[in-house]
């Protein structure tokens, strides 16, 4: 008989600080791949968190994998489009017609390897409930008996791991709309309370997927999804604590985020501008996509998208406030990197060959020591016998000096140095000159060594 309830002390038990790997792992690769990878559609409207109408942000939904959810939503665009280029055909045509027949694995992972990722989360089961391995419960219904035939988180793994990267596994525990079929999610308030599956039934069917992958693949990272069955947070037979403890013991060094409900995470989690109160905790990560989808979206173009030095940017300003980066990638359903992705990706990587060593292990900067004057884009970092400012022009791009100034003793001015190519520096007065080149890949690294 399981235990309905917990108090939350077995959960403090669970607690401990992250692993030496995870707090030098600045940057992981996001992968959405799926089913919803076939129409690959959905409205560009905006960034999570920018958009604060339900309704809106529901019937509009800018992310592609969510295009099971938009298409039963009576009068959204999706729906309509679903109609006129589909059909109206039922969601699950889509897994038959997904081949992958360009799904080359260790083609992905060079390009991230290159791109100065860590470590790498594809998404094992999203919220269509479609697997990419042969999940215990799943009958037919995965990537191994239909579409492409293949193991795929298997082989993602494999390749992972022989680029001497971690691998870390997205679940979605949260929702599964094949096998607790809800009507569609027009609230958030359905998301995450009255629409979810709570029932000690799927309470176990999730915890047996999620132990095969444990079991399977030896991950570095349990990257749930929304929440975690209410039925099922105990630590008795098919419970979420005996998963935690079962974790850990097949990995010390494995982490878990904190999607899981009021349980226990190793750290937190924003997603693009939403639940930023999550980047004031001592481990966080922020994900989002290159665009505003996850899965590939046909429709989003570069106005959409980041740039390479936009994510060099976005990575530094993270990695200076104390988080870590997962950037999502969505491959077309054919197994190829969208260019506008691989564009940027190769940019990154770039910039990457000379910044990444001074973000691996790096903190933020105690307040007041370091500032930059005027408008200049400036993250500071701290690196113990030294402090790195990341330099770069204003927004709106105008400007090609910065200025540094060290507030008190302690610091050589006259040692500071600019690494790799992107800008030069001269010392004027009590003060640092940084002169940005027009064609730089990213913000430019400044080095200034503490005396």
């Amino acid at each position: 008989m399981t235990e309905p309830l917990t108090n939350p002390e077995e959960w403090n038990n669970l607690s401990r600080p992250v692993p030496e790997w995870f707090r030098n792992a600045p940057f992981g690769i996001f992968i959405h791949w799926g089913a919803y990878s076939v129409p690959a559609w959905a409205e560009p409207i905006g960034a999570l968190g920018t958009i604060d109408d339900d309704r809106e942000w529901f019937t509009h939904n800018p992310y592609a994998e969510w295009y099971y959810n938009t298409i039963r939503i009576d009068g959204s665009p999706a729906q309509q489009h679903h109609k006129e280029t589909f059909d109206g055909e039922d969601y699950d045509a889509f897994l038959d017609q997904w081949k992958a027949e360009q799904f080359d694995p260790a083609e992905w992972m060079e390009l991230f390897r290159y791109a100065g990722a860590d470590y790498v989360v594809p998404t094992t089961k999203h919220h269509d409930g479609i697997a990419l391995w042969d999940a215990p419960g799943t009958g037919e219904r995965n990537t191994v008996r239909r579409g492409p035939g293949k193991d795929l988180i298997g082989e993602i793994a494999q390749a992972v791991k022989e680029k001497g990267m971690k691998l870390g596994l997205y679940y979605s525990g949260g929702l599964d709309w094949h096998v607790r079929p809800f009507p569609p999610h027009i609230t958030s308030e359905s998301v995450h309370g009255s629409g979810r599956p709570k029932d000690a039934g799927y309470a176990e069917y999730a915890y047996n997927q999620v132990l095969d992958l444990v079991d399977k693949y030896q991950p570095h990272v349990l990257w749930n999804d929304i929440e975690w069955p209410d039925a099922g947070k105990h630590f008795g037979e098919h419970g979420l604590g005996r998963l935690f403890e079962h974790f850990y013991a097949v990995n010390p060094e494995g982490v878990v985020n904190d999607r899981w409900g009021e349980t226990h995470k190793d750290y937190a989690t924003s997603e693009y501008e939403h639940a930023t109160e999550s980047e004031s905790e001592a481990e966080w990560e922020n994900c989002r996509g290159i665009g505003f989808s996850f899965g590939y979206n046909q429709v989003e173009g570069p106005e959409q998208s980041l740039s390479g030095p936009e994510l060099a940017r976005h990575l530094t300003d993270v990695v200076s406030r104390g988080g870590r980066f997962l950037l999502n990638v969505g491959p077309r359903a054919d197994g190829t990197i969208p260019e506008i992705q691989r564009q940027a990706l190769t940019d990154l990587g770039r910039w990457m060959e000379t910044a990444k060593q001074y973000l691996v292990g790096a903190r933020p900067l105690a307040a007041g020591v370091a500032a930059g004057q005027g408008d200049a884009w400036v993250r500071w970092v701290d690196r113990g016998s030294e402090v790195v400012a990341f330099v770069d022009a204003p927004s709106d791009g105008n400007g090609d000096e910065a200025v540094l100034e060290l507030s008190g003793d302690g610091f050589s001015a006259a040692g500071a140095s600019v690494v790799g190519p992107g800008g030069s520096l001269h010392l004027d007065g009590h003060v640092l000159k940084v002169t940005l080149d027009p064609d730089r890949p990213g913000p430019v690294v400044v080095r200034i060594p503490r005396t």
